[in-house]
């Protein structure tokens, strides 16, 4: 694999350590912002093939879409469609609009799972939590720049929205742990398996038993204002027809700009010519849409990268992979680093590398824990082998320093210590189960945490302060929640409960202006 990290690298390694950032060892073949696209959709299309089936459904008839709607919302992701359950939920009659041919966007590629405090999973687990302990985490990961307002919302909220989900069928009873938190809040499927297919087909499925339209292919352009206030949407269908609905109430449900490559070099150029894990309509468009109607933005150049990516295809690795016990290995065949540090940190280490990139190295039991390394193999990601020797053969690693990594490993995890990086997570299971697995990961793009300055009610605020009406906002559209870093499975919880508070908020201001 060829080293994509390199220019820049002592300005990015700064950056890094501060917030997230990198470089490019190769700038001729990054340099063109069109080459760059050609691979994200390359990556993005493939990921389409792998997981259209997670957003099948019966597309909505032009026919039947109507000339105005109680609440419209832009984006079919986790967000949008939780806020368009909970306003139907409201007595709204809501649309989806979704400008890609399929519902899911970002959501269908989340992995890890969705973080949330003081559960009943929990509890029934034995596990003890507290959402002050999940505030004081996520402020800390965050670096403590986070809104607090919305990050008090978020956590207190949060068991409620596993309820929530719980109560239509969609379960997520597996806790395992993310880097930057010291219990296991993070909620899987039962399975083990990823959360984002299983969540959109969730969703998808309330979202069609309730009746809400769903429009794919239908690209929002712009909202409408009338007084300041919005008045309604212009969108185009199929690339063809251009039709004006009108409503009192928009959320901005888009996701953010992680795919449009020239945004993020905008904002941080020491990220040109690294790929990202974004799927293609991640472009920035319902944040540029939210700007022209007044509203104001917040942490734009906070872009998160995640430490552990497949370079060729740009997938992203499970961190559940390393909540489950793997280990990071670099080319000599050492650890480097606390695995479950935050994203920056542990993002930083592997740049710091010789090589820039490093392996996850695991067994048979992190493997049976996480289901998603099955698709990992199937898509050639995974070197495998009868033994740690042999496994060191395949990734050109010295025989007796990984077995030496390894079994000092194996011995901190008996011994409930971590003599060499202090890690305490992740360490119910040692690596001593055959066969023995290696995948070859880097830092890539992976999230936005600036957008839309909204307050937990999901207003989108202007410049002043003061609410647009009638234009709300949730989840990576969004921005505030998370500061300087986002820690993973946050991402989950925050589409949910904030997607959740737009609909039951744009709801409310509907009904208010009937009184």
């Amino acid at each position: 694999m060829k080293s994509k990290l390199g220019i820049g690298f002592a300005s990015l390694l700064s950056v890094l350590l501060l917030a997230t950032g990198c470089g490019n060892t190769n700038q001729s073949e990054t340099s063109s912002s069109t080459k760059k696209m050609e691979k994200t959709e390359k990556a993005a299309n493939k990921e389409t093939d792998t997981t259209s089936g997670a957003s099948e459904q019966k597309k909505a008839s032009l026919d039947d879409l109507k000339d105005r709607y109680d609440v419209v919302i832009v984006g079919a992701g986790g967000g949008g469609m939780a806020a368009a359950i909970e306003a139907k939920e409201q007595g709204m009659n809501p649309v989806i609009l979704e400008k890609m041919p399929v519902a899911g966007g970002n959501t269908v590629k989340a992995s890890a799972g969705m973080n949330a405090s003081e559960t009943k999973f929990q509890k029934e687990a034995g596990i003890k939590d507290s959402n002050d302990l999940f505030f004081d985490e996520t402020l800390k990961g965050g670096k403590e720049t986070n809104d607090q307002e919305l990050l008090r919302y978020f956590v207190d909220s949060s068991a409620n929205a596993i309820d929530w989900l719980d109560s239509m069928g969609i379960t997520l009873n597996n806790l395992t742990v993310t880097g930057g938190m010291s219990v296991k809040r993070t909620h899987r499927p039962a399975d083990g398996s990823a959360v984002g297919q299983y969540l959109v087909q969730g969703l998808l499925r309330n979202v069609q038993e309730r009746e809400i339209p769903l429009y794919t292919d239908a690209d929002v352009k712009e909202i409408e204002n009338q007084d300041g206030a919005v008045s309604g949407v212009k969108v185009i269908f199929n690339n063809t027809d251009e039709k004006e609905i009108k409503t009192d109430a928009v959320v901005v449900a888009t996701g953010g700009f992680g795919a449009n490559l020239d945004m993020v070099t905008d904002y941080n150029k020491d990220l040109d010519g690294f790929v990202t894990t974004n799927q293609a309509g991640s472009q920035g468009d319902g944040i540029k849409m939210i700007e022209k109607m007044g509203g104001t933005t917040v942490d734009m150049k906070e872009i998160q990268i995640h430490p552990t990516v497949e370079q060729e295809t740009s997938f992203l690795i499970t961190e559940a992979v390393r909540g489950e016990g793997a280990l990071l290995i670099n080319q000599s065949g050492q650890r480097f680093v606390n695995e479950l540090e935050t994203r920056d940190n542990v993002s930083a280490a592997i740049i710091a590398l010789k090589e820039h990139a490093a392996y996850l190295v695991f067994d048979e039991g992190v493997k049976e824990r996480v289901t998603a390394i099955d698709f990992y193999e199937k898509q050639g990601f995974v070197k495998k082998a009868d033994t740690i020797e042999e496994l060191a053969k395949e990734v050109k690693m010295d025989e007796k320093t990984l077995t030496d990594t390894l079994s000092t490993w194996n011995t901190s995890v008996t011994n409930k210590k971590d003599g060499e990086f202090n890690r305490t997570t992740g360490m119910d299971h040692d690596l001593s189960k055959a066969p023995y697995y290696a995948i070859k990961i880097a830092p890539g793009i992976h999230h936005t945490m600036g957008g839309a300055k909204i307050n937990n009610k999901t207003q989108v605020l202007n410049k002043d302060g003061e609410p647009v009406k009638g234009l709300y906002a949730a989840g990576e559209a969004s921005g505030g929640l998370h500061g300087q870093n986002r820690i993973g499975g946050n991402a989950v919880a925050d589409i949910i409960i904030y997607g959740r508070q737009a609909g039951t908020q744009s709801a409310e201001f509907v009904k208010s202006l009937e009184k």
